[in-house]
């Protein structure tokens, strides 16, 4: 990806170098139980990572930033995620006042080996996520070492490609779709996991919208494009249980195949359009 850093992002909170609002030992628990109680959270609004280590209440304050030792490698990696959070800014302002709306964007915390967000204490094995209850993705840049060697998803735009996902989550939050699926999921506990895996699909599809905007700008450089589709096949259930216990069980999805990840993402890629995004349509 062609990209040069930029003025540091005001929506950029750097948590690497305190431990600033965190509560005592984190549960161990694996990433299938770490989706279990944020899906659980998100669905009956209640903090169920409390019930198993102490919990932070809706909306609790990111962590201070504090002097961060890092090595030249990390700092560059976070002049490019600064760079990706501005770029998603801007597109998806213009993208929301073209159709008459305000985009206000999340913040992005960085993070090392745990958290405490709005949606309880996080681990950083679990992986990247947002958290509607306070509006932010949180990430451990770390991540982005375990894509490439555990997943083997190399490349910058792979790296994008995360960051953009979950800022697709936060464009649901804003256009009221995550309170729409809550709805759907309490009215119809059974279809939870189903609705959790279309969620996540038109998050890959609106990630799939600001690379369009890249690409018409001609920032992408050859072979970014399957960076990305590599990076989304990488994170697929099937994959990933796959590699875990070597059986798939999609009952238990709840971001979907790798197949599913990758046509989503293309789909918002080759249309650039929010309407073009409508998983819970799809057959």
């Amino acid at each position: 990806m062609r990209w040069s850093p930029r003025g540091r992002s005001p929506n950029l909170e750097d948590g690497r170098g305190s431990s600033a609002g965190m509560g005592g030992a984190l549960p161990k628990m694996g990433i299938g139980g770490f989706i279990v109680l944020l899906l659980l959270s998100f669905i009956f609004k209640r903090d169920f990572f409390a019930l198993v280590g102490g919990g932070a209440p809706a909306g609790a304050p990111a962590a201070q930033e504090a002097p961060v030792s890092a090595s030249p490698e990390e700092e560059k990696l976070v002049e490019f995620v600064n760079y990706v959070l501005v770029d998603t800014e801007e597109t998806w302002t213009q993208i929301f006042t073209a159709s008459g709306q305000t985009y206000q964007p999340p913040k992005l915390f960085l993070f090392r080996d745990s958290v405490r967000s709005g949606c309880g204490f996080a681990e950083a094995a679990m992986g990247p996520f947002y958290c509607p209850a306070d509006g932010r993705v949180y990430i451990d840049l770390a991540f982005y070492e375990e894509l490439r060697s555990r997943f083997g998803a190399n490349g910058d735009f792979a790296q994008a490609y995360v960051i953009a996902h979950e800022i697709g989550h936060h464009v649901q939050n804003l256009l009221g779709i995550s309170d729409e699926l809550r709805q759907a999921q309490e009215q119809n506990p059974g279809s939870a996991n189903e609705l959790s895996v279309r969620l996540e699909l038109q998050a890959d599809c609106f990630a799939g919208i600001w690379a369009h905007t890249t690409q018409k700008r001609d920032l992408l450089e050859a072979g970014d494009v399957e960076e990305a589709l590599g990076a989304a096949a990488a994170v697929g259930d099937d994959r990933i249980q796959q590699q875990s216990s070597g059986s798939v069980h999609p009952e238990s999805w709840t971001h979907g195949s790798s197949e599913q990840r990758m046509r989503w993402f293309r789909t918002g890629l080759e249309s650039g359009d929010l309407k073009s995004c409508d998983t819970f349509a799809a057959q």
